[in-house]
């Protein structure tokens, strides 16, 4: 990834530097649980939210709470979960466990990637994009726990951060979708 770096001199009196992230989440592509293929390029049009999630979290049954967002606004909203086992342990089970406990339980039809790392030396590329300024050129974020949540808009722009605390139903977030 490239940022391009452009200063202008006005008339000697200062000088302004532009910089311009050189890509959206729409260059991400990630494979599904199903074991396809998630391209966010294919999200255009619709705001996003990713979620890090886990099936063992006193967060867990924000998946209620996901699922009727995304059944409430799914002509403008995807939501995309990315299953992490990287705090307390939380999702221990392999993709076919998960994929299973969201449905059965919460009923999830929005998509689900395979298990990732959100933080560390072996971070996605989607979160370490999420996650940098220099990258995204919008925020920094540091995920902390489960169900921390980030909004793009339309054009693969990350609108806000939420911390696990905020829930899907939440004003911050509906306020979005309005």
């Amino acid at each position: 990834m490239k940022t391009i770096i452009l200063s202008l001199a006005v008339i000697g009196l200062a000088s302004f530097t532009f910089i311009k992230p050189s890509n959206t989440v729409h260059q991400f592509k990630v494979k599904s649980i199903n074991g396809t293929e998630i391209d966010f390029a294919s999200f255009k049009g619709k705001k996003i939210l990713i979620v890090n999630t886990a099936s063992e979290c006193g967060y867990t049954p924000q998946y209620e709470g996901l699922q009727k967002l995304y059944e409430q606004h799914k002509d403008k909203l995807v939501i995309v979960g990315f299953p992490c086992n990287q705090f307390g342990g939380q999702e221990p089970g392999t993709e076919t466990s998960i994929k299973e406990f969201c449905k059965s339980r919460y009923g999830v039809t929005f998509p689900l990637t395979t298990k990732v790392d959100v933080k560390g030396e072996n971070t996605a590329s989607i979160y370490k994009w999420l996650c940098s300024k220099e990258q995204n050129g919008v925020l920094d974020a540091e995920i902390k726990w489960n169900f921390n949540k980030f909004l793009l808009d339309e054009n693969g722009k990350i609108l806000a951060y939420f911390p696990s605390k905020v829930t899907p139903d939440s004003e911050e977030i509906l306020k979005y979708l309005k």
